[in-house]
């Protein structure tokens, strides 16, 4: 008979397992066996990659109160998020979930955190404790006191405006890249005041450090600085860190993902939630390499995958699935739900934008009569400009919405200024619209525009009569030109869309002058004078423009009372980690979405392949993918669009295509 040898059990094991016994909560039975993996890890390295819909958030706060039932201080765990919201909510949870001891954990924002870090241990960073907080709109005005001594007028060249530069010198703080590097990219035609922003940057940091003054960026350098300096404070305040936990860890930046590393240094207990295939926020920074690099950053690193999906049908999911699988670098994962009755997502091809609109539009009227409230249901789009026709047409429909992600067509400043030509055109006493144009002009301020104004309301200037026939030593050439354009637009007797185009050339040296950004403006020009396309008469285009104000910001949306049906009009970027039971996506044509500017780049074209992740995962029942297959462009007419190459070719299996046709 064979001698037996009994190994003891690991000590640690049992004395959790005898804990276990007395938990409030019972793990194994909330959570599926992935979620439990994740909430009952307690010490060491571990990235979670949650897929959408995965329960991340369940997740993070389940371990919470787990950490805590297993009798760790509450206060030594450091919950890191991206918005005071997640925080609050995660913490509140937690406090249901077990009670009041889980809102004493260390839980905030990275610049909250850093904050009251900084304040407690400001003398091992050479900083004054009583130190004041620049928001963005400070920093803005403390460069444009810089810049304005540059006596830049004398340049005789556009130089970059406050917020511009801002922009430059946070994105370079952030990513670690070089001002030059950032301007050669993204702002080629400000290369040559390298130097002089550069400058700017140098008198900015010297004047905060001056006045005991810290922006946003300082509070993150500061706490990385303080946490790698390996001083008596450091170790003191690091031996009060028993766990490092991170939410949404693929939208952090270089710093964020260095700070993460200077916290868990002396333990390696930490753990980050992401999803890499939700990594879409590059242009704030937020650097994609961080996760998938993560395993090299900490030791002994495990990876767990959430990836079974309480939000979607299989059917969406197959979608989802088949969009990312064709990802260059990824953490593979398949997510799979035990809800059924799914259809499969809808391909729909539409002869042109406005067929998509009315498409949309009647989709939406017979859901509504099916019993799914507007609340329900979401339009999604790659960049703002892209729901301009659409949203005529619901104004048609008297559907109600809300637009998030981006202004409203006529609330851009620059769709403002080309209506305000054409508003004047229809209505020569829209006093308004009169200021705005004139103040757009060099050399008409605000006094000499009411002198105009008020020559106009006496009946001494009319853009009736050519100006010609009312020229007076008061008018000089500029004067002259507007009028001028006025009184073309005023007489001629052609369509709207011709009015548009010779206000738009009218107005092209102003814009370019006026915005920094105008590059990425011109879109919005071209699908103006498309819009107007559709329409005989100035009087029925303007009254159809004349749209409703945009509401609240995103982080609003669902703070919307529910028992109010508004249908929801979102940038995808705005829609991370909201959901619908319906969702459109529109415009899904290979250069918009993706976007043209992504082509030159693998990286860029990868992060568009995420967005379309994104966006197919908010679905939870229904899932139009949309585009027009004919597109206007103001310099080549109308063109062929092809489908967006994530969804061309896709698995009749996996997709039913739908042809538009007119009744």
């Amino acid at each position: 008979m064979a001698k037996k040898y009994i190994l003891k059990k690991d000590s640690s094991i049992q004395e959790i397992q005898k804990v276990e016994k007395n938990f409030l909560i019972n793990y194994h039975n909330e959570l599926n066996p992935a979620q439990y993996e994740a909430v009952s890890a307690v010490e060491g390295a571990y990235l979670v990659i949650a897929g959408a819909g995965s329960g991340k958030t369940r997740t993070l706060v389940y371990r919470v109160a787990r950490l805590i039932e297993l009798g760790y201080d509450p206060s030594s765990i450091l919950l890191l998020t991206f918005t005071r919201k997640a925080a609050k909510e995660m913490m509140d949870r937690a406090s249901i979930l077990l009670d009041n001891r889980c809102s004493k954990i260390n839980g905030g924002t990275f610049h909250s955190f850093a904050n009251l870090t900084l304040r407690k241990y400001a003398k091992a960073v050479n900083l004054d404790n009583g130190f004041t907080i620049l928001d963005q709109s400070d920093s803005e005005d403390v460069i444009n006191l810089i810049r304005s001594q540059l006596k830049i007028s004398q340049l005789k060249k556009r130089f970059p405006n406050k917020s511009t530069i801002y922009n430059v010198i946070s994105l370079s703080v952030n990513t670690g890249r070089s001002i030059e590097s950032i301007l050669e990219d993204d702002l080629p035609h400000f290369v040559e005041y390298t130097n002089k922003i550069i400058d700017i940057n140098k008198v900015y940091q010297s004047y905060k450090r001056k006045n005991n003054l810290l922006d946003y960026d300082d509070l993150l350098i500061y706490l990385k600085y303080f946490l790698f300096e390996n001083s008596t404070a450091t170790k003191s305040f690091l031996n009060t860190i028993n766990f490092v936990m991170v939410d949404e860890y693929q939208d952090t930046n270089k710093i964020q993902a260095e700070i993460i590393q200077g916290l868990a240094q002396r333990n390696n207990n930490v753990m980050v939630v992401g999803d890499d295939s939700q990594s879409i926020y590059s242009f704030r920074g937020a650097n994609f390499k961080n996760i998938m690099e993560f395993p090299k950053l900490f030791s002994n690193v495990k990876i767990i995958k959430l990836e079974e999906n309480y939000r979607s049908t299989q059917e969406i999911l197959n979608f989802a699935n088949h969009i990312i699988e064709q990802a260059v670098e990824k953490y593979p994962k398949f997510l799979f739900t035990k809800k059924i009755g799914g259809e499969l997502p809808g391909i729909v091809s539409a002869a042109n934008q406005n067929m998509q609109s009315r498409f949309i539009t009647e989709r939406i009227l017979e859901l509504r009569e099916e019993g799914i409230p507007l609340n329900e249901i979401a339009v999604l789009f790659r960049s703002s400009f892209h729901s301009f026709d659409l949203e005529i047409e619901l104004n048609k429909a008297n559907i109600p919405y809300q637009k998030f992600g981006g202004m409203k067509f006529i609330e851009t400043a620059h769709i403002k200024d080309v209506l305000a030509f054409l508003r004047i055109a229809a209505n020569p006493n829209d006093f308004v619209s009169w200021y705005r144009v004139l103040l757009l002009h060099d050399g008409i301020g605000p006094k000499k525009a009411q002198q105009i104004i008020d020559a106009i309301n006496l009946g001494k200037f009319s853009i009736s009569v050519h100006p010609e026939k009312m020229l007076t030593k008061n008018i000089d050439d500029r004067i002259f030109n507007l009028f001028n354009l006025l009184h073309e637009i005023n007489t001629k007797n052609i369509l709207p869309s011709d009015k548009a185009e010779l206000v738009i050339n009218y107005y092209e040296p102003i814009f370019t002058t006026k915005y920094d950004d105008y590059n990425k403006r011109k879109k919005d020009l071209e699908i103006f004078i498309n819009i107007a396309e559709k329409y005989k008469s100035l009087e029925s285009f303007l009254t159809d423009m004349a749209l409703d104000p945009p509401q609240d910001s995103v982080t609003d949306v669902e703070a919307i009372d529910k028992e109010k049906e508004i249908l929801t009009l979102s940038t995808i970027h705005s829609a991370k980690g909201l959901e619908w039971h319906t969702v459109f996506i529109i415009h899904a044509a290979d250069g918009f979405f993706p976007s043209s500017q992504s082509f030159e780049k693998l990286e860029t074209l990868e992060e568009e392949r995420r967005l379309m992740y994104v966006a197919s995962t908010r679905a939870k029942q229904n899932l139009y993918v949309c585009y027009p297959m004919q597109i206007f462009d103001r310099y080549q007419g109308f063109t062929f669009a092809k489908p967006s190459r994530f969804i061309e070719g896709i698995d009749e299996q996996m997709a039913e295509v739908w042809l538009l046709e007119e009744e």
